[in-house]
């Protein structure tokens, strides 16, 4: 039983906490306590739980319910010897308790001794009248232990019980696109819905494995047979809208990702798929109302200004651009996208010094693409900081060894700061690797190709 402020449910919770404010004690029976403290447990009301544990157990000193209570919030406190004891406790006195188990495997989780905890269930399927807990308590731990298709398994036996288990079905399916199982993922869904024709959430996933085989004809279908089974399925109308995408189908996919803002308040995702349907029909306002739109619902989600700023970017309004993306970083200074764009547009801009900034911010956070390597290195180049190029190319000859690009970059620098040793180790692994990129010493540094020794190299590998 839970409680609600909307029947009279409520009158043991509003008598017990009206006894706490007064002090006086009343007398509630064990299931009443059971109700409080299962009440104040969902609420994270843990001090509130044990206040009632403790008053439950003076007035109900045998109720082996309350005391298995008091285990649950043990655990919770890590607590574990503790919770321990009163299990052993409790299981000589009632060893056929099913919850007994259940704490003893929790217990056995948390010290992540999983297979134990597997075992312990195993037993309290001996002692249950609710075998699809038990068994989706053996479906997690077989996921804590990365053993899907042992846990797939234990979720399928939960369905089976109970057809309309969707949590379960969520959980077989997490694990089918885990083991890359796909049509096995479409063979078992097929057979689910002949037994559950009307299940949404089925036709869903079912429609989702189609979408990830690029079946997109079946896909379409499948999110229709969702939207018929529950046409106020948000989730059904996006995936379909996403399909419609793909076969460039603009308006229709308009017009499903439409019907969810009439369904609910209006999602980010939503708004920006429709903004990018319009940019893809070329109708560019309403693309840009639809970006801005996504922007104000959720200014945190990169799509919307990302969207904006490349939009501008294909205009070649670099300053719309450079607005827009300096708006971003002010929300994210961590997002990587953003810096990176940065760096292209004020490159475009000829502002080198703020591009290799955004570049090297872009390092910083982890973008280490080979292009954004070169970019920054070369960009170094042209604002006279040799040596910093230098580190940059170092550091990039890590992520891509023996890189013919990199060690011609290398070999010019060295070469400009006459550390003529260095430059020719790095010009010999250039031709080495791929003499034809040797025209990079043209390129970036056109006045070594009057020096003697870099001349003679290149002549003997052409």
């Amino acid at each position: 039983m839970e409680f609600s402020q909307s029947d009279n449910n409520n009158l043991p919770l509003t008598k017990f906490e009206s006894m706490l404010k007064t002090n006086h004690v009343l007398f509630f029976d064990s299931e009443e306590f059971e109700n409080i403290i299962h009440h104040y447990l969902n609420q994270g009301k843990i001090a509130l739980a044990k206040k009632a544990i403790k008053l439950g157990l003076e007035q109900h000193p045998t109720s082996i319910n309350l005391k298995l209570f008091k285990v649950e919030v043990y655990v919770f406190e890590d607590k574990l010897r503790e919770a321990n004891d009163l299990l052993n406790e409790l299981y000589s006195i009632d060893p056929n308790n099913e919850e007994i188990f259940i704490q003893k495997a929790n217990i056995y989780s948390k010290q992540d001794n999983h297979k134990k905890a597997i075992e312990v269930l195993q037993y309290a399927l001996d002692f249950t009248d609710d075998v699809v807990d038990i068994y989706s308590l053996i479906g997690m731990e077989y996921l804590f232990l990365d053993e899907f298709e042992n846990a797939k398994q234990q979720f399928i036996k939960c369905l089976e019980q109970d057809i309309e288990d969707y949590s379960a079905l969520y959980n077989v399916m997490y694990c089918f696109d885990y083991l890359e199982q796909h049509e096995e993922a479409i063979e078992y869904l097929n057979v689910f819905l002949d037994k559950n024709p009307y299940s949404e959430v089925a036709w869903h996933q079912l429609g989702k494995q189609y979408y990830s085989q690029k079946d997109f004809k079946r896909a379409l279908a499948a999110f229709d047979f969702a939207i018929i089974s529950d046409d106020t399925f948000i989730g059904a109308y996006l995936e379909r809208g996403k399909v419609l995408e793909k076969i460039e189908k603009y308006h229709e996919a308009i017009e499903s990702y439409d019907l969810t803002l009439k369904l609910d308040d209006p999602s980010a995702f939503a708004l920006f798929r429709i903004g990018n349907c319009h940019e893809k029909l070329g109708n560019y306002d309403s693309a840009l109302q639809f970006y801005k739109k996504t922007r104000e619902v959720d200014p945190q989600l990169d799509k919307g200004w990302i969207a904006t700023t490349k939009f501008f970017i294909k205009q070649k309004n670099y300053q719309k651009a450079l607005y827009y993306i300096s708006k971003a970083l002010n929300i994210d200074s961590e997002n990587v996208v953003y810096w990176k764009l940065y760096g292209q547009i004020n490159h475009r801009l000829d502002l080198l010094e703020e591009a290799e900034r955004g570049y090297r911010k872009a390092l910083d956070l982890g973008n280490f693409e080979f292009e954004t390597w070169i970019t920054r290195g070369d960009l170094l180049i042209k604002l006279g900081e040799h040596r910093a190029s230098i580190l940059n190319y170092e550091q990039a000859l890590d992520f891509f060894p023996e890189n013919a690009e990199i060690e011609y970059r290398l070999a010019g620098l060295h070469f400009k700061l006459h550390q003529n040793h260095k430059g020719i180790f790095h010009l010999k692994n250039g031709l080495r690797n791929n003499a034809e990129y040797s025209f990079i010493i043209d390129e970036l540094f056109p006045e070594l190709l009057s020096n003697i020794q870099i001349k003679s190299l290149l002549k003997t590998n052409h």
